[in-house]
């Protein structure tokens, strides 16, 4: 098996965060804290991970900040792990990644899971991109610029 490689000194804005949440165990784990999954055992159901894999991403997700260590709420001697404001500030990208799924990876009728508001009931409207003007942008409307360095 080829060993991970460290995107850690790289220019770009999509690799450098890989390091920390690029495998799909790691934002299952980040979608069940928004969710309100906290314990470790909790996780363990949810996601049915094998114990040392389930530890060893969480680790990394408190290393990197995204997540942290807090005694359990009920007093008990366990501890939960939860989001940081780092790791909150990840719930746009949860969002993109779950309408994108629902648009490519669910047949026009098939039943799913629905990210709704919590006032109304409502389904979340659609993320769009907007320029600093307001115009709506998608992938032709902008480039990449390198830094000088």
């Amino acid at each position: 098996m080829a060993k991970r490689v460290s995107h850690q000194k790289s220019l770009c804005g999509v690799a450098r965060p890989l390091d920390a949440i690029g495998d799909w165990w790691s934002l299952l784990i980040i979608r069940d804290a928004f969710d309100g999954l906290s314990r470790f055992g909790e996780f363990q159901k949810s996601l049915g991970l094998a114990k040392n894999i389930l530890s060893a991403r969480l680790r990394n997700l408190v290393s990197h900040g995204i997540m942290e260590t807090i005694p359990a709420s009920d007093g008990g001697p366990y501890q939960e792990y939860v989001l940081t404001a780092k790791g909150r500030s990840l719930f746009p990208v949860l969002v993109a990644l779950r309408q994108w799924g629902e648009e490519f990876f669910f047949e026009p009728d098939e039943p799913h899971v629905m990210l709704v508001d919590k006032l109304n009931g409502i389904p979340v409207k659609r993320l769009q991109l907007h320029a600093e003007d307001g115009r709506v942008v998608d992938s032709t409307d902008t480039i990449i610029r390198f830094p000088v360095i």
